[in-house]
């Protein structure tokens, strides 16, 4: 008998085939039921992510668009009201007095990390030198006069204002000493404006102070069309990191006086916050973060962020903009862990 049932039961090869036929139409029964599940949950949060995108785009593209004006305006009135006779009394050319004061001109221009960018530009079109220019991109967005004020009004005239400030101009100074070494700035820069904008700017000089207003602002306009671009492209990556990569992941690893500091430094690249207001969204993280990662968050994110990487590139070539990035943020992160591990 039970051979029998050995031979019957190898001799009917039907039985299994209908159980694995069974099992595929069972699990391709559950893989529609739950398909049609995540989809609709995926288009729903497909839909949120993008309302936080363009939430987060228009805060960022909103804020910096005013102070990109003003720093185009200024590049206008440099291109017209300035020569470079006037550039080489007022800035020297030895490097350590250059890269002094071109760190000290940011007292006098009142431009963010945006408007920084094109007038520097025009700056070194009219002789400006090569350490001047580079101190003045990057302490012009901490030493003007909006943030300093600004940054009073989040913090007080104390430890935090004068610490970042101080910090501040020291990075500057020393990265553009380091950019002093290279005695041909045609390495560094791009060409500064095309041929065709100098041809339609200085084909005839303008004479009277109402012309040259007038080409002040055709400047202006080239100047803001041609830049503002690129503060829509880095608007949109940094709207894009801030809506796809959550915040809490970063700041829920910030622990440690080392990684509390690079967690911040990230974070100003991620938020790409204007530098006339970074100063109020840096005094919520103070009930979390430590005094020197904090400052760390102050310092680099005016002088390193996703919008104005992107507007360096349009004025360097790519090998000095990885410095210019990797230099301030190896001497925020420095400065910041020193404060963790020695401020009482």
């Amino acid at each position: 008998m039970v051979i029998i049932f050995r031979v019957q039961n190898t001799s009917s090869p039907r039985s299994l085939p209908r159980s694995l036929i069974l099992s595929i139409v069972i699990g391709v029964l559950l893989m529609v039921v739950l398909s049609m599940v995540p989809s609709a949950l995926f288009f729903i949060w497909l839909w949120e992510k993008l309302n936080v995108f363009a939430t987060v785009f228009l805060g960022i593209f909103i804020e910096a668009v005013p102070y990109l004006l003003l720093g185009t305006l200024a590049s206008g009135l440099v291109e017209v009201f300035m020569d470079q006779n006037q550039m080489s009394k007022w800035i020297s050319h030895r490097p350590i007095a250059a890269a002094i004061g071109g760190a000290f001109m940011g007292l006098v221009f009142p431009v963010c990390e945006c408007g920084v960018v094109p007038l520097t530009r025009r700056l070194f079109n009219k002789g400006l030198p090569l350490s001047a220019g580079i101190s003045f991109l990057l302490a012009a967005p901490v030493l003007n006069p909006i943030v300093v004020l600004s940054t009073a009004a989040a913090f007080g005239w104390g430890n935090m204002l004068l610490w970042r400030m101080g910090i501040s101009l020291v990075i500057a100074i020393v990265v553009g000493l380091i950019f002093s070494v290279e005695k041909d700035p045609s390495n560094i820069l791009r060409p500064v404006l095309s041929l065709s904008h100098e041809h339609d700017h200085q084909h005839e000089a303008p004479e009277t102070l109402a012309e040259k207003f007038r080409q002040a602002f055709l400047v202006t306009a080239d100047e803001f069309f041609e830049m503002g671009r690129y503060l829509i492209i880095g608007a949109m990556l940094a709207a894009g990191l801030q809506t796809f990569i959550p915040q809490s992941s970063l700041l829920a690893i910030g622990s440690g006086p080392v990684l509390s500091v690079l967690v911040m430094l990230a974070v100003a690249i991620l938020l790409s916050i204007c530098s006339t207001v970074d100063a109020f969204v840096a005094l919520g993280f103070m009930g979390t973060f430590s005094f020197g990662s904090v400052l760390s968050f102050l310092v680099f994110g005016p002088m390193v962020d996703i919008k104005s990487v992107i507007m360096y590139l349009q004025v360097f070539r790519r090998r000095p903009v990885t410095y210019l990035v990797a230099i301030p943020f190896m001497m925020s992160l420095l400065a910041g862990v020193l404060f963790n591990y020695f401020q009482p």
